[in-house]
């Protein structure tokens, strides 16, 4: 069948991916509600052919175009809205107009090349049979936006007037990698995520007279290397996990042992099976070693994003779509999963799919070396972005026609 090629992006619809991703970029939003951010991709696709959903709790959207050749199947594009409560300083001239507030994840440029792919796909919409989605969504993160889009009913399912997408897909950039490359793996792509409180409670008093007190100081210490232990001995390599403390709290002056200890860390895991293990075996740690101290732990544990998992047969057929749209040496499978996290997860989890990423480090530049995301100096070439339109469009516009196959 025929796919779209590179040169079916035209100067005007790459000029219109650039110009959408540079206004977002200037004025970013952060968590569940971004106004600015919808109302400009209202603005930007206002002439197409678009049906349009916005639920309660949030200002996601999802917009509908049907295909113009019959019914058939439904596939499912998303990008990401918000952004990160970091300080810019790219010196960009469109850098953020928002103080301490920056599109450091690239989520300005998920949402132009949505953008552009359903202009894209507009313009084929009469040879289409089925429909596409395009999921405008707030809140990853950390605010779990999608999964509020799912709950809204937006995305289909139980007790909405009509099914989930059949096929779910999205691209996120890499600006450390190699300029165009289109990357995904089968199977865990991204870790679960969740958030570790541990309070560590004693009684304080004089430095000088410890014996006197019941100080939680090394106690901490203690728990802190016992996770590391825990994390190699009781977890196997093949699956595995990483417990991070990231953040102790405690003390006023050097002549007091504080009453408590409060530490904050974050818990990853490539398995819903690890994932419910680590809180278990983290709450039992902590609360025995404090005990054999004569203390007492507190472990708060805060729920984030569940394991990312691509469908394999997602997968291949991203590969497929990207080498017939650019060439044998575009795609490439990645080794190992990455132990960041997101929160399309959620919507992985309800329908067969897959994330891919995209280089967008400068042609020629030694990409190892270029800013990652969530850097406050991160870069991102925009003459790669058409080429995330042109990805996204041609997933759509195959799976249509002939599903994974």
């Amino acid at each position: 069948m025929n796919v779209f090629l590179e040169a079916d992006c035209p100067a005007a619809i790459s000029e219109r991916i650039v110009a959408l991703r540079r206004a977002i970029h200037a004025e970013p939003e952060l968590g569940l509600h971004t106004p600015l951010t919808r109302d400009k991709i209202r603005a930007e696709l206002a002439d197409l052919p678009l049906a349009w959903e916005e639920g309660p709790s949030t200002t996601g959207l999802v917009a509908t175009l049907q295909g113009g050749a019959g019914p058939g199947r439904s596939v499912l594009l998303r990008g990401d809205t918000d952004a990160l409560a970091m300080p810019e300083e790219t010196g960009l001239e469109f850098a953020s107009t928002i103080p301490g507030v920056m599109h450091a994840c690239g989520h300005d440029t998920h949402v132009a090349m949505l953008a552009g792919a359903a202009r894209l796909l507009a313009e084929k919409a009469d040879t289409l049979t089925g429909e596409v989605r395009f999921m405008f969504q707030p809140g990853e993160e950390g605010w779990h936006g999608a999964r509020y889009m799912l709950d809204d009913g937006l995305l289909g399912g139980p007790g909405t007037a009509r099914a989930l997408p059949e096929a779910a897909f999205a691209l996120h950039i890499m600006p450390n990698a190699r300029h165009g490359m289109i990357g995904g793996r089968a199977g865990p792509l991204m870790a679960s995520a969740d958030q570790l409180a541990i309070t560590v409670r004693g009684r304080g008093g004089h430095a000088s007279m410890p014996h006197d007190t019941m100080d939680p100081m090394p106690v901490a210490c203690e728990i802190v290397a016992a996770i590391q232990t825990m994390v190699a001995r009781r977890f196997s390599v093949f699956d595995p996990v990483v417990v991070t403390i990231s953040k102790i709290t405690a003390g006023s002056a050097h002549n007091v042992i504080p009453d408590h200890v409060d530490m904050l860390g974050t818990m990853r895991s490539l398995s819903a099976t690890n994932r419910a293990r680590l809180r278990e075996e983290v709450t039992a740690l902590a609360a025995g070693i404090a005990g054999a101290h004569g203390l007492a732990a507190e472990v708060e544990i805060i729920e984030g994003f569940p394991v990312t998992v691509c469908d394999a047969r997602a997968v291949d057929f991203g590969e497929g779509v990207a080498r017939d749209l650019f060439g044998a040496d575009t795609f490439e499978r990645l080794a190992n999963p990455i132990m960041g996290a997101e929160d399309f997860a959620y919507v992985l989890e309800k329908t067969p799919g897959a994330m891919f990423f995209l280089g967008v480090a400068a042609e020629g530049d030694d990409w190892s070396q270029c800013c990652g995301i969530h850097s406050t100096r991160m870069m991102v070439d925009e003459s790669v972005l058409p080429r995330g339109a042109l990805f996204l469009a041609g997933l759509a516009e195959r799976y249509l026609a002939r599903g994974f196959r």
